[in-house]
């Protein structure tokens, strides 16, 4: 990525618009990773998980989206959609069209100020197991959201290391059946990996 401002130049500005249609947003993704191509894609994806202005970007945010972005259109208004979608957008780009040079902004956008961010995060870690994604998975075990807390220990039976084993653990305890469930079996996914004691052999306690 460029240094100084966005990756933004003439090629892509000049876009053409999605195909009309209920298109799926996965769909709409591939669409422009295949106009782009796969680096430039990244880049605009990671540009946009770091914060950059959603004006930079108009005409790959309406691939990234699915909206229109007409002159009117409320999702240019960063009071009503605040600029955490921006960087949830980014994020989501990359959770289906990857490549480990969005490796780092992915990591570091788990440590999001917003959990939406830093969800997507989590889903784009569990789908490409992304390296160096346990701690900031680890972070995220404690979330009061479930859905959350769920995603995490998720990630963590796929890129966790031994020393998240006690926060999967611990997870198992955990007030939501959801993230209980996500808990045991990422548990059994870091023993097999990392090989641990199974779950049927470390202590638990008899509430679980």
């Amino acid at each position: 990525m460029a240094e100084g401002g966005p990756v933004h130049d003439r090629d892509v500005t000049e876009l053409p618009p999605p195909a009309e249609g209920d298109l799926p947003i996965a769909e709409r993704i591939r669409a422009l990773d295949a106009l782009v191509g796969r680096a430039r894609f990244v880049e605009v994806c990671v540009d946009l998980l770091d914060g950059a202005d959603r004006t930079s970007y108009v005409p790959e945010l309406r691939y990234l989206t699915g909206h229109a972005w007409d002159a009117d259109d409320p999702i240019r208004d960063p009071t009503v959609w605040k600029d955490y979608w921006v960087r949830t957008w980014g994020a989501r780009g990359l959770l289906h069209c990857w490549h480990d040079a969005a490796t780092d902004a992915v990591v570091a956008g788990l440590g999001d100020e917003h959990y939406r961010p830093a969800e997507m995060c989590l889903k784009v870690a569990v789908k490409h197991e992304v390296a160096g994604a346990g701690p900031g998975a680890a972070a995220l075990v404690g979330h009061e959201l479930p859905r959350v807390r769920a995603n995490a220990v998720r990630a963590l039976g796929l890129v966790g290391d031994t020393e998240h084993a006690d926060a999967v653990l611990a997870a198992l305890d955990d007030p939501d059946r959801s993230v209980r469930v996500q808990a045991a079996r990422a548990y059994e996914r870091m023993a097999s990996r990392l090989d641990l004691p199974g779950l049927d052999e470390v202590e638990v306690s008899p509430d679980r």
